[in-house]
């Protein structure tokens, strides 16, 4: 899942789990439970931690891939990145556990200018190589551990077991879907997606629309665990307040399916649709902001689609579902 933002992905989370608080998923983060890395296409994103070597190997290579061009105009070639590789390595051995901060200062004593986007790019590339991944956050502020020392071993998976598990679990979580989203989520090829997809299809349901040719779990008839009732009243209303990134749109290269058709041309934007976002009954109907105030948080709404009694009655379970999820009560404002 991705996860850029920490704390719209731990809502993002909360969403497609049960009874989880925003306290939990920290001590998840910080046990190891879950990982927050880079992985997949290159951002963060969580991830089990049972899955994170074969998602590595699968993956990584693309998004070598992909930041070569950033590589080359920061002068990071191979053996510069093994040199602080080893640095990092040597600096976490032992269970220990540092902040970028940290880390920037460990480079530059081996030598290594570590400053602005560099810093960045000689992080990523040792989560990529499985050298580092997220440690227990220290106050506010994230850390890193070392793999070896964080993740059990697992036994590795051959290329075509790798790509016909992703195509699963991503058609599981995001079908029905094309092959040219699973090769966007991914950051995989398109002819590396259609074969993944492939090798699963003995799994998956195969669904043609005109044209276009989407992929559903054949498990798709049964209910999640997310809980859509609490965020229903009884009319069946079902609305969301989703957070930025959320998989529903950012898992899709042409997010125009999940759009309301009556949304206005400007709310159709990239930027807009990277936003929270308010979801009636699967369609994005508008937008909300959240802001702490005191021991309470504000919900700013932005509904671009006229909401109904029964909607806006859904629309104050799910914001309090919501409150239950930051410990703390939720006040709804805006139109």
């Amino acid at each position: 899942m991705q996860a850029q933002d920490y704390a719209g992905a731990k809502w993002a989370l909360a969403q497609r789990s049960v009874a989880t608080t925003d306290a939990a998923i920290d001590d998840l983060v910080d046990r190891g439970a879950i990982l927050r890395t880079h992985v997949l296409r290159p951002t963060w994103h969580v991830v089990a931690p049972a899955d994170i070597r074969w998602l590595l190997a699968l993956t990584a290579p693309r998004v070598h891939v992909a930041s070569a061009y950033q590589y080359r105009a920061l002068e990071l070639d191979e053996p510069t990145f093994r040199r602080s590789e080893e640095a990092m390595a040597r600096a976490l051995a032992g269970g220990r556990h540092l902040t970028r901060a940290e880390i920037g200062r460990v480079l530059g004593e081996a030598g290594l200018a570590s400053d602005g986007i560099r810093l960045a790019y000689f992080v990523m590339h040792a989560e990529l190589e499985g050298v580092i991944c997220s440690g227990a956050r220290r106050g506010r502020q994230h850390t890193y551990a070392l793999l070896e020392e964080r993740v059990a071993p697992a036994r590795p998976r051959t290329r075509d077991e790798a790509l016909e598990e992703l195509a699963v679990r991503f058609v599981a979580g995001h079908g029905p879907a094309q092959a040219v989203d699973l090769a966007w989520w991914s950051g995989l090829t398109l002819t590396d997606a259609r074969r993944a997809l492939g090798l699963a299809a003995s799994r998956l349901v195969r669904e043609t629309h005109g044209e276009r040719t989407f992929w559903v779990s054949d498990s798709a008839g049964v209910s999640d665990s997310a809980g859509v009732s609490d965020s229903a009243d009884s009319s069946g209303a079902v609305v969301r307040l989703l957070p930025n990134y959320d998989e529903l749109l950012v898992a899709f290269r042409d997010r125009s399916d999940a759009l309301d058709p009556s949304l206005p041309a400007g709310a159709r934007s990239s930027e807009a649709l990277l936003a929270h976002i308010v979801v009636r009954d699967g369609l994005v109907v508008g937008g909300w902001r959240r802001r702490m105030a005191g021991t309470s948080v504000g919900v700013e709404l932005r509904s671009l689609v006229p909401l109904d009694s029964a909607e806006r009655a859904a629309l104050a379970v799910e914001a309090e579902r919501l409150g239950r999820f930051l410990g703390r009560p939720v006040e709804l404002t805006g139109p």
